[in-house]
């Protein structure tokens, strides 16, 4: 079945910060609730934290009649690093926080999208200081901050104050690219995951696969600052076993030694067996591992020294659950041209579409 990148292209360049994630959630609803949906789910509601959290119920009994199905939650975040206004001042110059982790090296000469309350407003971010024709070696070496960011809209700075307000929010804008093997764009991370589920999800319905657990993915909100959406979510689902959907490294570009490479393109799905929040259950992580082989399903295991993703929160939460972390390698994370292979996106989706129906 081939991957539907029109909807991956228009998750991606929905805006969506932690905490603003209202307008990614609503273009999942449309898709996985409404005509299109066909049924992938039985139920949904958004939490309070936002969180929109949808269940497929088991279509065939477990094999010990009468017991309660094992409830399997998918959790995949809807938020995009960004940042919200801090200050607009009297020159018309918007000043930023972060809502999220940035190397400022990316950030140099970005185009922007403000996002208020009366539309989206493009205009671009620079640091403040002087340009390289005035600039001494000195300054031209400094990595600032992210508070030494303005945005400037290239409007008088009157119609900045009437149309802009603090809590306002701006995300980097760069559209959706499709290369012969790849896809490029602002925001893999995470709405691949987004994407993933929904595949999947799609898959087993059209296939008619049965399967004995219930289903529940989570789009969670304000994972990149603090896996919170899933926490809540988690609570309140009381999964069994837990799947952290999320992009991993690929750093299987110039200069990063081959050992800390993490994922490799074109290697496939990536089994995660460790980062910092959270160590996979190795049950979990043979079971994936032996269905990606028995299906030809292409698959690599991943350590990751430094980040988290949603699982953590799963496998903490309540009495606590078996968690896996699964996701596509992604070279550039936290930038404008995250990149992942098709080929790998696919295998992604086809080992998730083919585990969840083996799960008792």
């Amino acid at each position: 079945m081939k991957l539907d990148l029109d909807l991956f292209r228009r998750l991606c360049e929905t805006p969506g910060v932690p905490g603003r994630e209202e307008r990614v959630r609503a273009l999942i609803e449309k898709t996985v609730l409404g005509k299109a949906g066909g049924g992938m789910f039985d139920s949904s509601h958004v939490d309070n934290m936002g969180s929109l959290i949808c269940t497929r119920k088991a279509t065939k009994s477990a094999r010990a009649k009468g017991s309660k199905p094992t409830t399997v939650l998918l959790a995949a975040h809807m938020d995009e690093i960004g940042f919200y206004v801090r200050h607009v001042d009297d020159h018309g110059h918007i000043w930023v926080n972060a809502a999220g982790g940035f190397d400022t090296r990316n950030l140099f000469a970005s185009r922007v999208t403000v996002v208020t309350d009366g539309g989206d407003i493009h205009g671009v971010m620079n640091p403040g200081g002087k340009p390289i024709h005035i600039s001494s070696d000195a300054e031209r070496t400094k990595v600032p901050g992210v508070e030494e960011f303005f945005v400037d809209l290239g409007m008088a700075a009157a119609d900045v104050k009437k149309k802009v307000k603090v809590g306002d929010y701006v995300v980097l804008n760069q559209p959706f690219m499709e290369t012969p093997l790849k896809v490029v764009s602002k925001a893999l991370d995470n709405r691949m995951a987004c994407f993933v589920a929904i595949e999947a999800l799609r898959r087993i319905e059209r296939s008619g696969k049965k399967h004995a657990a219930d289903i529940v993915v989570a789009f969670c909100t304000q994972e990149e600052v603090g896996l919170r959406g899933a926490t809540t979510a988690a609570n309140q689902v009381g999964a069994d076993i837990g799947v952290g959907l999320d992009v991993n490294l690929a750093c299987d570009t110039p200069g990063v030694p081959e050992s800390q490479r993490v994922t490799k393109h074109g290697d496939g799905a990536a089994i995660m067996v460790q980062d910092s929040s959270m160590i996979s259950d190795y049950r979990l992580v043979e079971e994936l591992c032996s269905v990606a082989k028995k299906h030809r399903i292409p698959y690599q295991r991943a350590i990751l020294a430094r980040g988290g993703q949603d699982g953590a929160a799963i496998q903490r939460s309540g009495k606590g659950a078996r968690c896996v972390a699964l996701g596509a390698g992604t070279r550039y994370i936290h930038t404008t041209t995250e990149m992942i292979d098709k080929g790998d996106l696919e295998a992604v989706v086809e080992l998730l579409t083919t585990w969840l129906p083996t799960i008792e």
